[in-house]
């Protein structure tokens, strides 16, 4: 179940940072849909690459059990989580927006 809900707060945050971003510079978004896609990939794909450099990895990697009134969640990880899928939602949406217009430009 701990897995679950990370998955979730990764897409859910990378959704948002893909939207945010989109909403703060125009040029790079990929329509609704597409800011939400990309921002969803980018925020899970973010937080994985996150718990690989050292010094992040604790901040989003601490889903052990505490067995507070948390329910075996971390909520400090779970923050670090949506936090860097915020993050990298934010950089894959820019990434993709910014291959578009390229590729629309040479077209």
């Amino acid at each position: 179940m701990e897995a679950v809900v990370s998955i979730l707060v990764q897409l859910i945050g990378g959704g948002v940072g893909g939207n945010g971003l989109a909403a703060v510079i125009k040029k790079l978004s990929l329509g609704p849909a597409g800011n939400t896609i990309a921002g969803a990939i980018g925020g899970w794909l973010g937080t994985w690459l996150a718990g690989m450099i050292p010094g992040l990895d604790g901040i989003v990697k601490g889903m052990a059990a505490t067995g507070g009134a948390a329910g075996g969640l971390d909520i400090g990880a779970l923050a670090g989580q949506g936090v860097t899928g915020i993050v990298g939602g934010a950089v894959l949406t820019a990434i993709a927006g910014a291959i578009k217009n390229m590729t629309a430009k040479s077209a």
